[in-house]
């Protein structure tokens, strides 16, 4: 079963059951409304297939679903030619009844052998393993025992195949008689010495409410500790767990083995329930294991379940698949899961156990020993109560699509039901408790829901097929298998229900067009002759199909010894490559698809030697540690939890910072840079005293004030040297403190700053960026400053302003030049842009609940050109800017960094976010209520207790969860209460290329899929490669957000590679080496004198992390005054540059122009639109490595 976040009101005991809902009706989907014919799987009847099989559970006064929580887990499936006829056979195991093997006939029908065969069992069986144990041809049958009352009379099973169609039970002279509470295990040669040892995943049932936050065990002694199990050779095993390192406990409910780290030894992923974190035991290649989980994954699922490990994506690199219990519907979502706790939360991160959230997730293999999770982005993270996750081809397109069965059968996570029977326990003595209890339990609807199938879309997301494929028939389906039971090229499915015949589902994908597929059998050595632990790479048409092989799957099941692969329209393959566990290779080429192809150890060779090569890839970036820097900044920031004043927020507005600006502040000719800093913590000033090493400057706030956000660097009085301009923010003050005013630190020219506090006016907001030029053509630069939030008062628009430059004294002139900022929105980014290109910058905003906003400068004031210009629909939740010519056609064009796709919220223009707020209680606190669709209807995103905290009054109002759950978005407030209410949508949240079309025209596009995995924050802009065209940088992720949604932590930064088209292509960490995995906020380019440039990142609460990599072009320094300069290329073309002060997010950078390859003549224009000539040879050209 599974864990859940725990309901604050309740009792410990009660912790267990806290997430599930009422089961609605029109989950029900009928399949006979649709045309079988079109289904890729059709389930065929026990009359039809002769299996019977049911794992019938009765329950009664002190057998149920309270006093037994794993009562409903089920057990598994095992696939197995246990006769060696060629045709697969079916192992069910059983839990109150006995388990069931049986035969294939052929032709889809099944005989029972299991007396015959001597497999009853009479214990409670959960995992179901096959392997050749003994190594002598037979497939036996390991069994995982378990149940309510375990005990060493009745430990795990082990059927040995005598080759006559009967087994003898033989646990204990093999040495498997474990006795613990057992789930799965899994056979594979951990030490490679030929033959196959046993992983036996385990789970406990304790004295103590298994959610409950403790320090971890992990020197052993933990009920729950898994046990590894080595083969002697002798046909005995020995218990190795203490010496192999096995020594995590972990409520173990779905197992995975394979390479993951690709070093050529299997490791070990254990999917663990309730509080315990998963484990991935990484091999060290000595016999011993170390747990890499935390070092290779943000978060985890909480009540991880089945787990499958497969290339997904085909990148060669193997992906990692867990289930937990996330409805899909607002109904059960609403009923099952209560309010998050942040302090249980942070308890739970001090005692060491990594984030944890109740969804299923789905890690993408990076290749650099991380992984980013993407299941929300894939679609694929609200399949209910799930057990068994199983990747494979099902329509054989050459892309593994993704299957997950669920369903409880007893709804006992349904919070009403918790309080209720906590209520009824208070009343009379044990034995009027149970059959109370039981009479509660007994009246409970069950989580009968049908199966998901998604469709592998190719680009890391999937489409749901269930219905369209066939699986629509509700079910309690646990263990589930895929085989080929029909040997026609395609897979069929073995799903073991709960008191419910077994479903075999027949895959008729055969049928269909252009589906091509090879099957690949293999022949192992003496020891291991199925091969298991072997590694396949299909090769065709410069594409690959990755497969690393063990048998053990999904959920407490065995599946066919047989790699799967679809091919789509390919008939034939260029080549299949074998690596076999001991590291024997073979190649075999030009294979004709559509057949079984047996693949021997006997004709493999020894790898031949490879030659010692430098483990260093060559990468276009470079990281430095602090050590050759000298930049050993970390940012610090005080924990304020801003959810404690607004419960209904989805991030905290304290965590922003920090920006970073760049420039020679001491006219050396070195570039520096500031790095801000906290309420708390000062900001830091870095001098660079030669090419990359720098020393830390003196810098003194000399205020108490808000959050560092945007920083800026400018000649504020024109005297020759940088200043300093910090935008003060976050939300750890009231309204309007003084600690939210700006501050602008005069240089005296040697690069020591002193505060003036004269030169600004009253700022007291919390504001974000700032950005600088002559947008009045006077000769100065003045001001943007963007205002981020009201603070404890979101999403009330925050004062934003354009401050007028007077001899180094700024005025606020926002109500005479553009009084619209006063109440722009929640500003997070701007940019100083000619954006129309009629010699005047304009003013283009981003931010939250608007779209990118264009300010068109008329004469030194500003109008709202975003009407109609292809702006204005794209309405999202903006981070940052940032600009180039990315097509090449002379103008400029925008990128928007945005939210991104790798969240359970979902908008568009038919199906919008929306915000609805206002003091609905009068309480003197905003209510910023929010709205999202699920299923086609629009439901309030907030369980019930975050409302009620909230808005207290609604306790009344609502005072069950289903009540509720039942209700609509519009249905919350009345129109009367809605007076006044501030409402706004947003409906596009992709990060995205913003295309000038000329005539005050865009268009905007989604950047690539891989761009879309976290909130997008740092963007650099520069033609990294040298091709002629920009690229760009790109840097994410918050850290900041409400708990029940978790953090946003996929990206590790991306260097997108453009065409010079407006296309943009992802380039591999692997290749690029630009790797940013932290809470990445700002972003910043700084010259060195060598030739080569650094690429500077900042993160919250993380070091600034730094990057070089080679300039390939010419570069030319600019004057303060330089606006933008065209250049004239060989073939006529003419490409802008312009050169920003601050862009992105809270960042500027160096403010260089570089000179295109085959520039003929380059013109520089300042702001007030006077030009100079600029040769191309009169810069400084990069050297070259």
């Amino acid at each position: 079963m599974s864990s859940f976040t725990a309901y604050a009101s309740l009792a410990m005991h009660d912790m267990k059951y806290i997430f599930f809902f009422f089961l609605g009706a029109t989950f029900l989907l009928s399949s006979c409304n649709k045309n079988k014919g079109d289904q890729l799987f059709h389930l065929l009847s026990p009359d039809e297939t002769g299996i019977t099989f049911s794992n019938t559970l009765p329950e009664n006064d002190t057998l149920n679903a309270i006093e037994y929580d794993y009562l409903y887990n089920g057990a598994g499936v095992g696939i197995g030619d246990i006769n060696n006829d060629g045709l697969e056979d079916i192992f069910f195991g059983g839990n109150m009844v006995s388990s069931k093997l049986y035969l294939n006939k052929g032709n889809m029908q099944f005989d029972d052998i299991t007396e015959k065969a001597g497999v009853t069992t009479d214990r409670w069986v959960t995992g179901v393993s096959m392997a050749d144990i003994n190594s002598d041809g037979h497939i036996d049958i390991y069994l995982c025992v378990a149940g309510p009352n375990i005990s060493a009379e009745k430990p795990n099973m082990l059927f040995i195949n005598n080759g006559d169609g009967t087994f003898t039970e033989s646990a204990r002279a093999y040495g498997l008689a474990d006795p613990g509470y057992s789930t799965q295990a899994a056979f594979f040669d951990y030490d490679k010495d030929g033959d196959l040892d046993m992983y036996l995943l385990t789970n406990a049932l304790e004295s103590f409410p298994r959610n409950n936050a403790r320090p971890k065990k992990v020197n052993g002694q933990g009920l729950s500790t898994d046990r590894l199990y080595r083969n002697n050779g002798d046909n005995t095993f020995s218990d190795v767990s203490r010496e192999a390192g096995i020594l995590i406990e972990g409520y173990g409910l779905g197992l995975g083995i394979a390479d993951i780290n690709n070093d050529g030894w299997p490791d070990i992923y254990a999917a663990n329930d309730f509080i315990t974190n998963d484990i991935l035991y990484i091999s060290n290649g000595d016999g011993t294991f170390t747990d890499h989980s935390k070092q290779y994954m943000k978060h985890q699922s909480w009540n991880a379940m089945g787990t499958d490990i497969a290339d997904f994506n085909n990148d060669g690199l193997l992906d990692i698949m867990t289930v937990d219990m996330l409805p899909p519907d607002n109904l059960r979502e609403k009923t099952m899961i209560a309010a998050p706790n942040y302090d249980r939360y942070k308890r739970n991160l001090s005692l060491g156990y990594q984030p944890q959230y109740i969804r299923n997730t789905l890690q993408l293999n990076n290749g650099n020993g991380t992984f980013s999770e993407v299941g929300q982005l894939a679609g694929i993270h609200r399949t209910d109560w799930s057990w068994a996750p199983l990747f494979a081809d099902y329509d054989n397109d050459g892309h593994r699509d993704l299957l997950i069965t669920n369903g409880y059968r007893k709804d006992v996570t349904n919070l009403d039901f918790i309080i209720y029977k906590r209520q009824e326990s208070q009343f009379g003595g044990d034995a009027h408790q149970a059959k109370t209890m039981a009479r509660l339990i007994k009246d409970l609807p069950g989580v009968k829901v049908h199966n998901y199938i998604y469709q592998n879309t190719g680009n890391l997301t999937f489409t749901d097929k269930s219905e369209d494929w066939g699986l629509d028939a509700p079910s309690y389906t646990n263990g589930t298998a895929f085989a080929d039971l029909d040997n026609d090229g395609d897979l069929d499915l073995i799903m073991n229900n709960i008191d419910e015949a077994a479903f075999i589902y027949r895959n008729d994908a055969n049928t269909l067009p252009d589906r091509h597929y090879l099957r690949v059998k293999m022949e192992g050595d003496a020891k291991n002759k199925a091969g298991l632990g072997v590694k396949l790479t299909l090769k065709y048409g410069g594409q690959q199909l990755y497969h690393d092989h063990s048998v053990y799957r999904g959920y407490k099941s065995t599946v066919e010894n047989v790699a799967h692969f679809g091919l789509g329209k390919i008939s034939q393959v260029d080549a299949l490559e074998i690596v076999w566990p001991d590291g024997r290779q073979q190649t075999i080429q030009n294979i004709k698809a559509d057949q079984v192809l047996t693949v021997r150890y006997s004709d493999a060779t020894a790898a031949p030697e490879a030659a010692p090569t430098s483990t260093t890839i060559a990468t276009l970036f470079q990281v430095l540690d602090s050590t050759e820097t000298g930049i050993r900044y970390q940012h610090q920031e005080n924990d304020f939890v801003d959810f404690k004043l607004q419960p209904l927020l989805m991030q905290k507005y304290s965590q922003g910072g920090p920006g970073i600006a760049v420039g020679d502040v001491n006219g050396d000719g070195l570039e520096d840079f500031f790095v801000g800093g906290s309420s708390d913590a000062s900001g830091k000033l870095y001098l660079q005293l030669s090419a990359g090493k720098f020393k830390e400057a003196p810098f003194t706030d000399a205020v108490k004030h808000g959050d560092d956000m945007g920083t800026l660097f400018l000649d504020a009085d024109n005297d020759g040297d940088l200043d300093l301009y910090v935008v003060s923010g976050g939300s750890e003050f009231k309204e309007g403190s003084a600690e939210y005013q700006d501050r602008l630190y005069k240089n005296n020219g040697d690069g020591v700053f002193t505060l003036d506090a004269s030169a600004l006016p009253d700022l007291r907001s919390s504001g974000s960026c700032v950005i600088a030029a002559d947008y009045d053509q006077d000769g100065d630069l003045d001001l943007f400053v963007g205002g981020r939030v009201v603070p404890q008062r979101y999403p009330l628009p925050a004062n934003s302003y354009i401050l007028q430059n007077d001899g180094g004294r700024f005025t606020d002139v926002t109500d005479k030049v553009c009084p619209e900022l006063r109440e722009m929105g929640l500003i997070t980014a701007a940019l100083w842009t000619d954006a129309d290109q009629d010699g005047q910058v304009d003013l283009m905003i981003a931010g939250e609940w608007m779209p990118v906003t264009l300010l068109k400068n008329e004469n030194g004031r500003f109008m709202n050109a975003t009407k109609d210009s292809g702006l204005q629909n794209a309405i999202g939740w903006w981070n940052s800017l940032a600009a180039g010519d990315f097509d090449n056609d002379g103008d400029i064009d925008y990128i928007g960094g945005n939210f991104g796709l790798n969240s359970d919220y979902k908008a568009s223009a038919e199906q919008p976010i929306t915000i609805t707020a206002k003091d609905f209680d009068n309480n003197g606190s905003i209510d910023p209520v929010l709205g999202r669709y699920l299923m086609g209807k629009n439901y309030p995103a907030h369980p019930r207790d975050a409302m009620t905290d909230q808005m207290v009054s609604l306790r009344r109002k609502f005072q069950t969860f289903e009540s509720y759950a039942s209700i609509g978005y519009g249905d919350l407030f009345s129109e009367e209460e809605l007076s006044g209410a501030i409402i706004a949508k947003s409906t596009h949240l992709q990060s995205s290329y913003i295309e000038n079309l000329g005539d005050g025209k865009f268009k905007v596009s989604p950047l690539p899929v891989q761009a879309q995995v976290a909130p997008a924050f740092g963007i650099l802009v520069n033609d990294y490669n040298g091709d002629g065209n920009l690229d760009l940088l790109l840097t994410g992720n918050n850290y900041s957000t409400e708990i029940q949604a978790g953090w946003y932590d996929a990206s590790i930064g991306l260097y997108l590679q453009g065409n010079g088209k407006g296309g943009f292509a992802p380039v591999p960490v692997t290749r690029s080496g630009f790797f940013v995995d932290t809470d990445a906020k700002g972003i910043a380019g700084l010259a060195l004198p060598d030739g080569k440039r650094m690429v500077l990142s900042t993160s919250n609460q993380g070091p600034v992390k730094t990057f070089t990599y080679v300039q390939q072009k010419e570069v030319i320094q600019l004057n303060p005054s330089d606006a933008w300069a065209t250049v004239t290329l060989q073939d006529g073309r003419k490409v802008r540059q312009e050169f920003y002060y601050g862009s992105a997010y809270l960042s500027q950078s160096s403010r260089t122009l570089a000179v295109p390859a085959g520039a003929q003549s380059i013109t520089v224009y300042d702001f007030t639109g006077k030009s100079r000539q600029v040769a191309p040879q009169a810069g400084r050209l990069a050297q070259r490595p």
